[in-house]
């Protein structure tokens, strides 16, 4: 079995483990070999506007407010959105801050019929370590892979 096939399969795992109606879940560095091995793959970046001019953010990923800010008013045109940029086949791997909102988005997006839709588990920044800062703790960043800051 391939890299590939074998990530695939155990993100499949961990989402029909915990129950989630998605296609996987994948932490940073699997998303990262996935999105490199499948070309039609898309990295969409629910995070919004001022966490990605503020925080960092990837390179060549799509970018879709899962909530806006200030506020954090959910954005009712999400899914519109998404439909626009993504085909419901492609896989579709969701990133926000540390995994939360971009599980929403990835089971919004599942039930709206798109077949690969993943979570990107720790998210961009991961979770807070005994200080109660991020970036140490899991997530893309603390993982080495790309990204850039505005």
């Amino acid at each position: 079995m391939s890299d590939t096939h074998s990530l695939l399969a155990l993100a499949a795992e961990r989402a029909a483990s915990t129950h989630q109606p998605i296609a996987g879940a994948v932490l940073p560095s699997e998303a990262m070999v996935l999105l490199q091995e499948l070309p039609e793959a898309v990295l969409v970046d629910v995070r919004t506007r001022a966490e990605l001019d503020w925080v960092g953010f990837v390179p060549g990923a799509l970018h879709v407010e899962w909530q806006g800010y200030p506020g954090g008013a959910v954005n009712n045109a999400f899914l519109q959105q998404l439909q626009a940029e993504v085909k419901p086949d492609q896989p579709v791997f969701f990133l926000c801050r540390s995994g939360g909102r971009s599980q929403a988005a990835a089971t919004l997006a599942a039930q709206a019929g798109f077949t690969r839709a993943f979570n990107v588990l720790q998210g961009f920044e991961g979770d807070r370590d005994g200080e109660g800062h991020r970036n140490t703790l899991g997530g893309w960043r603390a993982a080495g892979l790309p990204w850039k800051q505005a």
